[in-house]
C-alpha cells in the first residue's frame, strides 16, 4: 500500500502532477498549481476533486451566435466536480492549490 499526503506536494511548476495510479483505464493523479489551466474539453469523463485551497472552475457553452456562455463555479477543499466527456472548462486556482484528478490516460 502507498500513501499520500496531499499537502505536502508542490510541483516545480503550475500544474506539474504525481502520478497516483492507473486503475483500467484512468489516471489519478495529485495536481499542485497557482497558475490556471488551459481551456480543454476532455475525451472522456473527469472527476476533480480540490484537496486544499480554493479553485474557481469556469465551463463554457456555445450561443447560437457563436460567442460563449460562462459560468463560474468557486470550489473549496472537499468539493468534487464531475465534468462530461466534452465539456468545455478550465481551473482557476487562487493562490496555491491542490487537486485530485482522475480522467482517461492520455487525457488533455
Amino acid at each position: 500500500m502507498n500513501f499520500f499526503k496531499s499537502a505536502d506536494f508542490t510541483g516545480q511548476r503550475p500544474w506539474d502532477a504525481l502520478p497516483i495510479a492507473t486503475i483500467e483505464g484512468a489516471s489519478v493523479k495529485l495536481h499542485w498549481s497557482d497558475q490556471p489551466y488551459i481551456w480543454h474539453e476532455n475525451d472522456g469523463a473527469e472527476v476533480f476533486v480540490v484537496m486544499a485551497g480554493e479553485v474557481v472552475m469556469k465551463s463554457r457553452v456555445a450561443k447560437a451566435s457563436g460567442d460563449w456562455d460562462v459560468r463560474e463555479q468557486l470550489m473549496k477543499a472537499g468539493d468534487i466536480c464531475h465534468a462530461a466527456s466534452g465539456d468545455h472548462h478550465v481551473a482557476h486556482p487562487l493562490g496555491p492549490a491542490r487537486m485530485l484528478v482522475i480522467e482517461k490516460v492520455g487525457s488533455v
